[in-house]
């Protein structure tokens, strides 16, 4: 059986689980989250320990990714996964249509009705979460994350780490610095 670890079972692991389980190419998924042993199972499949545990996990597992919201942490995490050596893992839900001219990063995310469009370019570790659009030639730099329903623009650039929250957009060829934070429901022009 091809496993999944995912670091992170709180809200946003639970999508990307749901997503790797329908995606079809993992089999089965098991967890690791600070919350344990408060925390021990997670739509039906096990959390295993603390983060800190993943050194018992290497044999256990064929791929991992780091399935939390906040960019420093999610940057923190794929550094550990990384340093034993897995296979760092993307993940895309099967109801999200990626171009095949585009590139997504390894660890990345794509999440439920989400478009990654013609030659866009997306870095490692990046979340686009669900119905978000990543229109024609937009650049996502490592470790930014576009929340719910966010809309980019043809040739938008989004620097390193920088997280647009749900409901908010740029027009075409915006660019939004690396670090910032974009409040729900801004429109960048």
């Amino acid at each position: 059986m091809k496993t999944l670890l995912i670091l992170g079972a709180g809200g946003h692991g639970r999508s990307v689980a749901e997503a790797a389980l329908l995606q079809g190419e993992w089999e089965s998924v098991i967890f690791l989250d600070d919350a344990w042993p408060q925390v021990e199972e997670l739509l039906g499949c096990k959390v295993m320990g603390k983060v800190a545990d993943i050194g018992k996990m290497v044999e256990l597992c064929h791929g991992a990714i780091a399935a939390v919201g906040n960019n420093a942490v999610r940057e923190q995490w794929i550094a550990l996964i990384e340093r034993h050596d897995i296979a760092l893992a993307s993940v895309v839900h099967p109801g999200a249509w990626i171009s095949p001219s585009a590139g997504v990063g390894a660890g990345t995310a794509v999440l439920a009705g989400a478009v990654v469009g013609s030659a866009a370019e997306v870095g490692k570790g990046v979340i686009i979460n669900a119905n978000a659009t990543v229109d024609h030639d937009v650049q996502m730099g490592d470790l930014s994350h576009i929340g719910v329903g966010v809309q980019l623009a043809g040739g938008v650039k989004i620097g390193a780490r920088a997280w647009l929250q749900a409901g908010s957009c740029c027009g075409y060829h915006v660019q939004v610095a690396g670090g910032e934070r974009v409040s729900p429901g801004t429109a960048l022009y």
